[in-house]
């Protein structure tokens, strides 16, 4: 078997890493080749909440040779369409493209590949690219996990090789209701990626900041109402319903949602939203994929979404260099509440 993870950036270099040290090859692919090489020349050192440095193969796209049985995405869904067309190139007769990505990517990939060469996986922790060949893992060991799920095709064999290959990091769990785990993490990405952008923080700075919980409560509510009018039933996060916990009512159901949130995303506090690690490097970042998202199914459904409309707004400013991204930019929500 040959296995691939293409956009090995502060994600796919921790999993490759794992993948690697327990027992798999797997080619680390990635555009940057400065990391590339010091992947390469020093291996894959994981810093953060554990200590690691694992030899690897990392190779650039034009190194490429061959085919894949599993070819893992972790790549922004910006180019999806020009990358996934040039990787169905690279893909064995039963090979599979399993997107790790944000957002709700399956359907645009499948239409690509195939629904029987297409598997969606949510990830539930979180890394960041310190240097070229160093990744710090944010997430606590003992919340690593994905929820997997298949699109209509796929066969028992190719689920259960992509799942084995996953566990060679941390726990999988199988996802019959994909859909609703796509739009659970949606909303959790939605909110701390999003206001976490705004803020020029971490999802602590958002779960931990009073003022900034107050509209963080708001946007959770604003994707679980277009959620439920679009047909989704909101799958578990890591055994723990949201909807029961962020799901409010009134404004005593809604305080008590806000005062949990510091609980709920303790062992993910000092993720850096990816979009953020974007910005900072200069580059335009996904959020039509993830807060833009909720915004298009809010229009086509009449369900209204001022939060994540203004998170938009201001993460587009701050591309343009319009706005600096701070703490104080939490105030720029004040007329919402």
């Amino acid at each position: 078997m040959r296995y691939a993870i293409y956009g090995a950036g502060s994600l796919g270099t921790v999993l490759g890493a794992y993948i690697t040290q327990n027992g798999d090859e797997i080619d680390l692919i990635n555009r940057n080749q400065a990391h590339v090489n010091a992947l390469n020349e020093h291996g894959a050192r994981i810093t953060g909440t554990v200590e690691m440095n694992v030899p690897v193969k990392a190779i650039t796209p034009d190194e490429m040779t061959g085919t894949y049985d599993v070819i893992l995405l972790m790549t922004k869904q910006l180019h999806n369409a020009e990358v996934v067309s040039m990787l169905k190139d690279y893909l064995s007769e039963e090979g599979v493209i399993v997107t790790l990505q944000n957002g709700l990517p399956e359907p645009g990939i499948a239409a690509i590949v195939g629904s029987n060469r297409t598997m969606g996986c949510v990830v539930e922790w979180g890394a960041t690219l310190s240097e070229p060949g160093v990744c710090t893992l944010t997430s606590t060991p003992d919340s690593l996990s994905f929820h997997m799920g298949k699109m209509d095709g796929i066969s028992d064999a190719q689920y259960n090789m992509v799942k084995e290959l996953l566990e060679r990091m941390c726990p999988v769990h199988e996802e019959e209701n994909l859909l609703g785990a796509r739009w659970s993490k949606l909303l959790i990405n939605a909110t701390f990626s999003g206001l976490g952008t705004v803020v020029g923080g971490t999802f602590g700075d958002v779960s931990e900041n009073k003022g900034a919980r107050k509209v963080a409560i708001r946007c959770m509510k604003e994707c679980i109402d277009v959620g439920h009018v679009a047909g989704v039933t909101f799958a578990p996060v890591q055994g723990k319903n949201i909807t029961k916990l962020f799901d409010y009512r009134n404004a005593f159901k809604r305080e008590i949602g806000t005062l949990l949130i510091p609980i709920a995303m303790k062992k993910h506090r000092a993720i850096e939203p990816s979009m953020l690690q974007d910005l900072k490097a200069g580059k335009a970042c996904e959020v039509d994929a993830i807060n833009g998202i909720v915004c298009a199914y809010g229009t086509k459904y009449g369900v209204p979404t001022p939060i994540n409309d203004r998170i938009v707004e201001l993460i587009k400013k701050a591309e343009r260099g319009e706005i600096s991204l701070k703490a104080e930019n939490i105030h720029l929500f004040d007329d919402l509440l």
